[in-house]
């Protein structure tokens, strides 16, 4: 496999990074997960809009103009035989002296990876356990919003779920409202309407999220976003996430109870796969663009 290296293409055993990155020594820097499907990244404008944005909230200028990511990011898919994958495209501000103080981080390193993607069928939809993590995310925090290299949160409440058997953890804020899940943005259906909760109440702006309330739109379901504590959620139908690997996964038990299952989570999940196999066809007739 070929890794880009600030736009160079080097093999995997060869694609090296500092001991002294910053993004190695405190999480400084922002990181992209992007579902390729049929050799296309799926959403890659909203996710590299978000790269960008986070990384100007960071002081980080990307070493490749944004314009030409998507040229080197094809290239790569192209050399590494990707037709359905999963692309990172990750950014560190780089080398710099010792210490908490940025100034001296002038030269901001961009790699991007490919990997496999789960092995989901557009036919089944995956369904997971969930159980309600410890840890507490804070709320209206500025950083929340940003997908940032530092993921220790996350990775605790992954940790966390996986030692009671669980395939992923839900994440509260600090006024004991629901976030997302350590993965993924999380859904529920309240009387036929699609329900999230808002930004404001400390999950990442997911870009998975955002197709989600697209193809409800184009379903003509309605949409909320809007607060909820735990245990009210463990009372709703249709509880789903939505993340970038792994598409649209229902939720068949939360802390142990089983969550009802509703036909608008189905609709969602099948509408998703439309939407990928209609951005397919787009493309390769020429009509759309990535």
């Amino acid at each position: 496999m070929l890794v880009s290296l600030n736009g160079r293409f080097v093999p995997e055993a060869r694609a090296t990074v500092s001991i002294f990155d910053r993004s190695f020594l405190y999480g400084d820097g922002v990181f992209e997960t992007i579902r390729v499907h049929c050799g296309i990244p799926f959403m890659w404008k909203a996710h590299i809009m978000r790269l960008v944005a986070g990384a100007a909230t960071l002081r980080i200028r990307p070493p490749i103009a944004p314009d030409f990511l998507l040229g080197h990011a094809l290239e790569l898919l192209r050399r590494n035989r990707v037709r359905d994958g999963l692309l990172r495209v990750q950014l560190s501000r780089g080398v710099g002296v010792r210490g908490y103080s940025p100034k001296a981080a002038d030269a901001p390193l961009l790699v991007m990876t490919t990997h496999p993607a789960p092995a989901v069928s557009e036919k089944k939809i995956p369904r997971w356990r969930l159980i309600t993590a410890d840890l507490r995310l804070p709320t209206r925090d500025g950083l929340s919003p940003l997908k940032t290299n530092d993921r220790l949160p996350f990775i605790l409440a992954r940790a966390e779920a996986e030692d009671a058997g669980a395939e992923e953890a839900l994440l509260l804020n600090t006024e004991d409202r629901v976030a997302e899940a350590a993965s993924g943005n999380i859904f529920w259906v309240d009387r036929g309407v699609v329900c999230t909760p808002p930004i404001s109440d400390g999950p990442l702006a997911g870009i998975t999220r955002l197709a989600v309330l697209q193809i409800c739109a184009s379903l003509r379901l309605k949409t909320r976003e809007v607060g909820i504590t735990p245990v009210a959620l463990r009372k709703k139908s249709g509880v789903f996430l939505s993340q970038s690997a792994w598409g649209i996964v229902e939720i068949a038990a939360l802390d142990g109870r089983k969550i009802r299952q509703s036909e608008v989570v189905a609709e969602i999940f099948q509408g998703y796969w439309a939407f990928l196999k209609q951005l397919c066809s787009r493309l390769a007739s020429g009509e759309g663009r990535i």
